[in-house]
């Protein structure tokens, strides 16, 4: 467990809410103010194996360490916010199948939480708790509405409508990845759930490594040809920014990709701000090849756009890296509170 106070108590505003990232390795415990502002954060492994009821036992006493290493009482903490990966059940606060959870299937994390802690909880998708952190304090802080799209193993996504999570009747709302771009019987299949001519299929790390690895079995030239066993868009990142133009192009057929998913998203819902968060972002805005990434993105996302929509409608890289996911459910926590205070 690592722990780290952040800000002193004296400089934030309460109420305060925690904030529960529930990943495949690891699990991150943020305590957040009413600006969002971390005051303090722990961190703590996953042990999927060990099941969800001790994992959130084990989150309870971590979220109280961290209220006593800031002399904070547990009555100041007004709402939890929990995010966690695969597929729910939101109103009924449980876990349906978690594809890299498979000892937590069908369980009522949502009450297991409450009781372990003793504060109400909020639940939402992980990737959709990611998007609203970003939204929150994040890239679209001055936006109303927002769309997000995770760039990892998988693409995760989330939207929000003039200030509202987009969460859907099946608690399915804001799968961006899983839209479909390619209409073909033979197109590939994606990750998670295995859907054929999802985005995810071609624009999440794992397919960019994989369309990579299938052209240079093909034949095709690149400094990466000697260790294609180890393939990875870290390697073809580094690659690039060596000036292999294979790589180029992998990077740069992977924004072409996006860039339809981004149409489609921005047709359907005309959001005004589409952020690209996740790992995979080939260097982001510090790098030459991910700002070549993102002008890809915006030149072929325009081409396939209304002019007056593309010319409202700003695409750029999140700015919270992996804090997002408990800041964003520190900040489904608190959209609820002040809800049910308006009430």
């Amino acid at each position: 467990m690592t722990l780290q106070p952040i800000f002193s108590v004296v400089h934030t505003t309460p109420p305060y809410y925690f904030g529960i990232d529930v990943g495949g390795t690891g699990m991150k415990i943020g305590l957040v103010d009413d600006e969002g502002r971390t005051l303090g954060f722990n961190s703590i492994a996953t042990e999927e194996a060990r099941g969800p009821a001790d994992a959130m036992r084990r989150v309870a006493e971590c979220s109280t360490a961290l209220l006593r290493s800031l002399d904070i009482e547990l009555k100041s903490i007004v709402r939890v916010g929990l995010g966690t990966p695969g597929s729910q059940d939101i109103p009924r606060g449980m876990l349906i199948e978690p594809p890299n959870h498979p000892h937590w299937h069908h369980f009522p994390i949502v009450k297991c939480l409450e009781d372990a802690i003793g504060i109400p909880v909020s639940f939402a998708n992980d990737a959709n708790a990611a998007a609203f952190g970003e939204f929150w304090v994040g890239t679209g802080k001055i936006y109303n509405s927002m769309a997000l799209l995770t760039l990892g193993t998988g693409v995760g996504g989330g939207i929000i409508i003039d200030n509202q999570l987009v969460v859907g009747q099946n608690s399915f709302g804001g799968e961006c990845g899983h839209m479909i771009i390619d209409p073909r019987p033979d197109a590939r299949l994606c990750v998670w759930g295995g859907g054929r001519g999802h985005l995810e299929a071609y624009a999440s790390a794992s397919a960019v490594a994989q369309r990579a690895a299938e052209e240079l079995q093909a034949g095709a030239i690149s400094s990466l040809s000697p260790d294609m066993d180890k393939l990875t868009t870290r390697r073809i990142y580094e690659a690039a920014v060596k000036g292999d133009a294979f790589s180029l192009k992998i990077i740069e057929e992977t924004a072409d990709y996006l860039a339809l998913g981004i149409a489609t998203l921005v047709h359907t819902l005309d959001p005004g701000l589409v952020v690209l968060g996740g790992a995979m972002n080939f260097g982001g805005k510090n790098s030459p090849v991910g700002m070549r990434f993102l002008a890809r993105i915006e030149h072929t996302f325009r081409d396939r756009s209304f002019e007056y929509v593309a010319n409202g409608t700003k695409i750029d890289f999140a700015s919270l890296g992996g804090d997002a996911g408990y800041l964003g459910a520190a900040g489904v926590a608190r959209m609820d509170f002040k809800k049910l205070q308006a009430t």
